[in-house]
């Protein structure tokens, strides 16, 4: 009967390896409870997302959390705290709190000191510097300034020597190239901003006192082929330039490579391309304006911001977007994230946006001129690639109305594009400082402009390289910086710069060094250098919203430090998915058919728990123990212990935890492996016995007068115990434990964003065909013997073990049931109610049948003919124990048969031996006389008469022997 449940249960419940790994959870402990973040300030947990620092109430021992400030703000206090055994935070005692600083340029005084009085480093409010300067040294401007709320309340001033007198100070040459057109015009408005630095420069005391830094520039309209000739002319043409300043990329290339054969530094201020950050390359080059590559650290920081782990990039085929995108490639892989899909095209980007579209991208770094950013989105409108699924991010020196300009190349419409534009991130250089902080010349960022705009000929908006402006501002004084230390500030020290030319390595050298150290506050923001000689500085975060861009935030990449101001607004609502979001979901039985199930088996196991009682109360009855009522016991405990199999069958992780699993598991194998051992091997056992002495050739049919019950019990427990040994070994040495299935996945219709990935637990081991064979061989062979031998005994009568039949009923019953439900179940093993409803039904059904077919005709023969008395009392009430007892009735006349058979033989025999004695005797006589002549009358032959007394003793023999 049981084996039907292995049969049916081992492909739904035990599945093989490979179905799915196990997952074991994540355990948490308490520890340090989350401790709130400074007043204008956050913590950073490491190595924790935002979404999970929201999910967690303590933190674990010796783990680490960092204060960061924002703004202008510094930690006052521990910056650092860690978690201790005890629960608590280290230096608690102690508050940590973000104030207000100011700004510690004035900390420090070129050739001069500062004294600082009323506080300890960082300068907090109240704080006050004094400022005095070196001997031949005399300073300009206030000498003392006081800190409040985060400002000095005094410019800072400077140390200025005494200037040689303007017709006495030697003049040291710049050679520039500005792209007057072309291009990139950026010389229209790069060129005024030289020149007013430049005049800034000379009429300071304290910056190369003795030198005037003069300037000789041309037109390259951004043309290499234009600017090799000026270069030429440069070079090879009094006076000597002490360094070269070019602007595009284009140009900056030629320049740089050639500079190094003429021991030349190059200061660019207009060159964005990464090709020009390879020091081996360029060993001499440096420049003001930031590389290309600036913006990937912005977007991996904006990716890791907002959760983003896959990305997809679209490019045009132009040295400066194939070079910024490698490094971009090299960055996403450091932080973890993956670019899934590279796209790039010449002229016409058709192709690659449908391929976007064909792999899923959503989040999208697009690099491109602002000609092919027009063709671009006019194919995003068409392959609809936009909208709350898709992030586009673009670089932000397109105009601001790029995508309303009119392009007789696509054929999209205004709103077409506004549409396909709108949420889009752009990254740009911060090109003037937000701050409105005074710069080494003294000036702020908005009076630089206001003095620019008067020099320009033109409205700014018109005039090339207007954004770029302050950077050739400040590109002339970090040359002008690095002479002076170069020259020892003032000649009094260090190299002469007149004695520069272009064999000159050890001044080249000087420079070099003087530049590579460089560090400022200018009317573009902090002006340093990194390893590559290009310019660090901030980067301006934007969102398209409603048509025109919004700020968003700015990322410092030098401090790692992104200042959001949270208004950036996105179509959905929040920030989309990378890809489609997959949602893991488990298919969990359905509770109904659980609970239908369960009551059906717990009623079973009170019908076992009746029979059972009914069989022990009822022992004394000779009909019952004609039955065997022990094995009769044990299969009702084995039907028992396979309906409470199915309370663990349908237990999943809707009632139990990944923890539990394992047991259930096991559970399950030990309920049903001992339900079929005590439950069928009972019957099997009894078929057994039948068979072996009933059908006994006649000369060993002594043996049905001793049937011993031991014998019973003993084959009974073999079988139990062959089942308990496989289990334990199954379980010690490959235990059950969870396994996973996947389906294929499946998209809700309320969401098409979302993807459903259903999943499956089952139990299962690593080598579970081996053990899975095991039980199916032992046990199926038993299964078919069993059916064999209920056929062979179908016909058997014997009142050693009377309900026979009945047993091969079972027997057949559980065949029946294996060859329907087993092929059903493997085929639905994926369907979790199905199964589990073929497969508890069918443990269900073999149970009922089975208790109903041992048990109820022996309740109901009690019942009906009242044979409640043992064979004592029925003796002693009736005188005979076979007066009403038919199978007594039947055996005695089954004795009283064979006695009359052997009566009926011997009788046989005693008559065959006396013809054969009579035969003898008519053959002796036949010698003795002769027959007769016959009679001539016609009569019978005559002879002798025979004596009348031998006839008489023939005939008594002959009655005698009939008789």
């Amino acid at each position: 009967m049981l084996l039907l449940l292995l049969l049916l249960l081992a492909p739904l419940f035990l599945r093989p390896p490979g179905a799915g790994g196990a997952q074991t959870p994540n355990a948490t402990s308490e520890g340090c409870q989350i401790i709130h973040p400074p007043w204008e300030g956050g913590i950073r947990y490491r190595g924790l997302t935002r979404d999970q620092v929201k999910a967690i109430n303590f933190l674990p021992v010796d783990y680490e959390i960092e204060y960061v400030c924002r703004g202008e703000r510094e930690v006052v206090g521990p910056k650092v705290r860690k978690c201790l055994a005890n629960g608590s935070w280290t230096d608690m005692d102690t508050p940590s709190r973000c104030v207000r600083v100011c700004s510690k340029s004035y900390l420090t005084l070129e050739n001069g000191k500062v004294f600082l009085t009323g506080g300890d480093l960082p300068a907090l409010d109240g704080a006050r510097v004094d400022f005095r300067c070196d001997p031949d040294f005399h300073l300009v401007g206030s000498s003392r300034s006081i800190c409040s709320q985060g400002q000095w309340s005094t410019p800072k001033p400077h140390c200025q020597v005494t200037r040689t007198p303007h017709s006495e100070r030697r003049a040291v040459y710049i050679g520039a190239l500005f792209p007057m057109s072309g291009g990139w015009p950026g010389g229209q408005a790069c060129q005024p901003a030289v020149e007013m630095a430049l005049e800034d420069v000379n009429s300071r005391r304290d910056i190369l006192p003795d030198y005037e830094l003069k300037l000789i520039h041309h037109d390259s309209k951004c043309d290499p082929g234009q600017a090799t000739k000026y270069l030429y002319e440069l070079l090879y043409n009094d006076p000597i330039k002490i360094i070269l300043m070019p602007g595009c990329s284009s140009v900056s290339t030629l320049v740089a490579e050639a500079a190094r054969m003429w021991n030349l530094i190059v200061l660019s201020y207009g060159s964005s391309s990464p090709a020009l950050s390879n020091r081996q390359r360029f060993p001499t080059f440096f420049r003001t304006h930031p590389s290309a590559t600036l913006h990937n650290p912005t977007r991996v920081k904006l990716f890791e911001k907002w959760g983003w782990k896959k990305i997809a990039t679209i490019q045009q085929t132009t040295e400066v977007f194939t070079s910024t995108l490698d490094d971009l490639e090299e960055r996403v892989k450091e932080a973890g994230i993956e670019i899934t899909f590279r796209q790039s095209f010449f002229s016409d980007p058709a192709v690659p946006v449908k391929n976007l579209k064909r792999q899923d991208a959503r989040i999208i770094v697009g690099l491109f001129y602002e000609t092919e950013a027009r063709k671009v989105f006019c194919e995003v409108y068409k392959e609809r690639l936009f909208g709350k699924k898709y992030v586009w991010f673009l670089i932000g020196w397109y105009a601001d109305n790029w995508f309303k300009i009119y392009d007789p190349s696509i054929n999209c419409t205004v709103d077409e594009m506004t549409q396909a534009v709108e949420g889009h991130i752009t990254t740009e250089i911060v090109m003037l400082n937000p701050a409105n902080t005074r710069s080494i010349s003294n000036m702020t960022s908005q009076e630089f402009v206001e003095k620019l705009t008067k020099r320009l000929k033109r409205h700014p908006e018109e005039t090339g390289g207007f954004q770029e402006a302050p950077l050739a501002y400040d590109a002339i004084w970090a040359l002008a910086l690095a002479l002076n230390k170069t020259s020892g500030g003032g000649g009094r020290s260090g190299v002469r710069l007149e004695d520069f030319n272009y064999n000159n390595q050890t001044i080249t050298d000087q420079i070099y060094r003087a530049m590579n150290s460089s560090s400022f506050e200018g009317v573009s923001g902090h002006v340093v250098f990194d390893a590559s000689g290009s310019r660090m500085a901030w980067t301006l975060i934007e969102q398209l919203q409603g048509g025109s861009y919004k700020k968003i935030g700015y990322y410092d990449s030098t401090k790692d430090d992104l200042s959001w101001s949270k208004t950036d607004k996105w179509i959905g609502g929040s920030p989309p998915a990378d890809q489609t979001l997959v949602i893991k979901t488990f298919r969990f039985l359905s509770q109904k058919l659980f609970i239908s199930v369960s009551v059906l088996s717990s009623l079973g196991i009170v019908l076992a728990v009746v029979c059972l009682s009914f069989n022990i109360y009822n022992s004394h009855v000779r009909y019952i123990q004609n039955s065997q009522p022990n094995l009769n016991n044990l299969t009702a405990v084995g039907c028992s212990l396979a309906l409470a199999a199915v309370f663990p069958l349908g237990l999943d992780g809707y009632h139990i935890g990944r923890n539990q699993f394992p047991f259930v598991c096991q559970a399950r194998l030990w309920l049903l492996g001992l339900g079929f051992s005590l439950g069928y091997g009972s019957m099997f056992t009894k078929i057994w016995w039948v068979h072996t002495v009933f059908t006994k050739k006649e000369e060993k049919k002594e043996w049905r007068k001793t049937l011993e019950p031991w014998k019973l019990y003993a084959t009974v427990g073999l079988l139990v115990g062959m089942d308990v040994l496989t289990l334990a070994i199954w379980q010690i040495v490959d235990p059950l434990h969870r396994t996973i299935e996947m389906f294929a996945k499946e998209e809700p219709k309320e969401d098409i964003d979302v993807s459903i990935l259903p999943q499956l637990e089952h139990c299962s081991s690593k080598k579970m065909n081996t053990w899975l064979g095991i039980f199916y061989g032992y046990k199926g062979l038993l299964l078919l013997l069993g059916i064999f031998l209920a056929y062979e005994t179908k016909s058997v009568s014997t009142e050693k073990i009377n309900d026979h039949r009945a047993v091969g009923m079972a027997i057949y019953n559980v065949a029946v049931l294996c060859l329907i439900t087993a092929p059903v179940t493997m085929i639905l093993s994926s369907q979790q109610d199905a199964a589990f409803a073929f497969a508890s039904l069918a443990i269900v059904f073999s149970s009922y049948i089975t208790l109903v077919v041992l048990f109820v005709p022996k309740m109901r023969r009690l019942i009906t003919r009242g044979e409640w008395q043992s064979e004592a009392q029925d003796t002693m009430k009736t005188g005979s124990s076979t007066n009403n007892n038919e199978e007594e009735k039947s055996r005695l006349l089954e004795k009283e048969n064979r006695e009359l058979e052997k009566i009926i033989a011997e009788k046989e025999e005693r008559v065959s031996e006396l013809r054969h004695q009579l035969q003898s005797r008519q053959q002796l006589r036949s010698r003795r006389h002769p027959p007769t002549p016959p009679d001539p009358s016609g009569g019978l032959p005559r002879g002798p008469p025979e004596p009348p007394d031998r006839l008489s003793c023939d005939g008594s023999r002959v009655h005698l022997l009939y008789k």
